[in-house]
């Protein structure tokens, strides 16, 4: 790969996930504060996320990778997020707002593979090469953090009650437009696909590998897999809105300690997976997410923010070791025929089918642990996802029987 490249596609990575994190993490905030939005709105707006990632393999599978380069249909998808953003900007209440935040997830979601595809295209040894490529994304997920709280300081209570809070969207359009207008000039992706050739419904979903569900561990870690995203998507939904109400500075700015522990622990990982084991391993994960949500419910923003920044901190942990395992495994279980299958089922329950459920489950309880005077009973509204990450644990840990083989890629 020439460096001029390099520069391009870390670029690319550092744009696509600065979008993101640029107003996902404030959502809550926004739409509860700005927009009036209760619990349910706010799961269903959430739960954008999931249909997105539900629709994208069509978009990639139909499209992508049949008729067009990938850098081009990247740069068409960003420009229109760029507009759809402006209209999130400009939105007055939920009714006006839900209809743009579901066809951006539409659009965006599939953008993630997109990037991915452009940069393998470019790299002889992908196993060497992407990692150094990828972390420009997690670093622009952290800047668009630290500009949101210590560069505007949007999140902060007096400028969430000015409304200031929704330049957050003008922000991410920006970015969009600029990503959009560049993508013309990323390296040419052409589709690989044959264009004649008969389309499978099964395969773009992943559905070619549900043969290895007849496998009793791999049942296991699927059903797992789904379960585990339901307190998952409570920290999307709750975090930031629950850090701000309880009257934690730069709530934003902090919250990117989960993407620095999560690049940290990254690192890690190869070395858990060969003294551990995959389910030890796994195991971590999903015990670090019920001590998280625990320290959530017990700490504040006085003596206790110790434990606030400590259960943000362990977010390296919870998705690493359950989230990037679990991908480690399922490519190491898949034959070599379904390998992207396997990956794109794995996907598709998780971000798909687990995150929807979880994203309404989060939306219930939140509704019904509002107090009367507009705040919430964050103690119960935590302790909840961590009871249910305790019993995911405790019954992936009696079901899930490891089979003493060698794990590739660690």
């Amino acid at each position: 790969m020439t460096s001029i490249n390099r520069i391009k596609l870390s670029f690319m990575m550092f744009l696509e996930f600065f979008i993101w994190g640029a107003w996902f993490v404030t959502l809550g905030t926004f739409l509860g504060s700005n927009l009036n939005a209760g619990g349910s709105q706010i799961a269903a707006a959430f739960s954008t996320q999931s249909f997105g990632a539900i629709i994208a393999p069509f978009i990639i599978g139909l499209i992508a990778d049949r008729y067009f380069n990938a850098e081009r249909i990247l740069g068409v998808l960003h420009l229109v997020g760029a507009f759809l953003m402006y209209q999130m900007f400009n939105s007055q209440d939920f009714a006006a707002f839900y209809p743009y935040v579901f066809a951006y997830m539409v659009v965006y979601m599939p953008t993630l593979a997109l990037v991915n595809s452009v940069s393998f295209n470019q790299m002889s040894d992908p196993e060497k090469e992407f990692s150094n490529i990828r972390v420009w994304g997690t670093i622009g997920w952290i800047a668009a953090g630290l500009t949101i709280s210590y560069v505007f300081h949007w999140d902060s209570a007096e400028s969430i009650s000015s409304g200031f809070l929704k330049n957050t969207f003008m922000m991410a359009g920006i970015a969009s437009l600029i990503l959009g207008l560049f993508s013309f000039t990323l390296p040419r992706t052409p589709p690989k696909a044959n264009k004649e050739e008969k389309i499978s419904i099964a395969g773009i979903l992943g559905l070619d590998a549900l043969n290895l569900l007849k496998s009793r561990d791999f049942l296991v870690f699927f059903i797992s897999s789904i379960l585990i995203c339901i307190p998952l998507a409570f920290y999307y939904q709750n975090a930031n809105p629950f850090l701000t109400n309880v009257g934690l500075e730069n709530p934003t700015g902090k919250m990117t300690i989960g993407q620095i522990s999560e690049a940290f622990f990254l690192l890690l990982l190869p070395i858990f997976f060969k003294k551990f084991g995959f389910k030890k391993t796994l195991m971590a994960g999903m015990l670090a997410w019920v001590l998280r949500y625990a320290l959530f419910a017990y700490g504040d923003a006085g003596s206790a923010s110790w434990m606030l920044i400590l259960g943000i901190a362990l977010h390296g942990i919870c998705y690493d070791f359950f989230f990037v395992s679990g991908q480690i495994y399922t490519n190491a279980r898949a034959g070599e025929h379904v390998k992207s299958a396997a990956q794109g089922l794995i996907t598709l329950a998780t971000y798909g089918v687990g995150m929807l459920i979880g994203f309404w489950v989060a939306g219930m309880v939140t509704d019904n642990y509002k107090i009367t005077d507009g705040s919430f009973n964050w103690n119960m509204i935590w302790l909840i996802p961590a009871g249910i990450a305790a019993v995911v644990l405790l019954l992936f840990a009696v079901t899930f029987r490891e089979k003493k083989e060698k794990i590739s890629g660690v």
